[in-house]
């Protein structure tokens, strides 16, 4: 079953995001290392695109890469990100973004552990966390 894409005008973004979010999600902004209130978290649950709800990664695949930004060893399906050729500031790296409502979640890099070596470096305030257990967080679009 495809899953249903989420379209919105950037003034409908603006109204459901903070500003930060909408800088970071939208712009293609990045939140200071270690400023983000994900990064320390160690509860069990499922990490969620801050703008749509998506599920995008477990906290099993969570890691400490000493980076500032929560990272990833996966994704928890391959739908659920796209991966985009980012040539900004002189650097050669590859976006993720979310497939279902297309924003900026961060950057992946082949330096992380096993077993996929991957380090999906990506921004607090893109996501959101739904703890294990937990109901009646909306994980459907917002």
């Amino acid at each position: 079953m495809a899953q249903k894409m989420v379209e919105k005008s950037e003034d409908e973004w603006k109204k459901v995001l903070t500003p930060e979010q909408y800088h970071v999600l939208r712009q293609k902004g990045t939140e200071r290392p270690f400023s983000g209130n994900l990064y320390y978290n160690k509860e069990k649950g499922v990490y969620t695109c801050a703008a749509c709800g998506q599920e995008l990664f477990s906290s099993g695949t969570k890691f400490e890469s000493g980076t500032g930004w929560p990272s990833f060893y996966d994704v928890i399906s391959s739908d659920k990100v796209r991966l985009k050729e980012d040539t900004s500031y002189f650097m050669n790296r590859i976006e993720v973004v979310c497939s279902r409502c297309g924003s900026h979640l961060g950057h992946v890099f082949e330096d992380g552990p096993a077993p996929t070596g991957k380090r999906y470096c990506i921004n607090s305030v893109s996501l959101n966390f739904k703890k294990e257990g937990e109901e009646g967080k909306k994980t459907e679009e917002k």
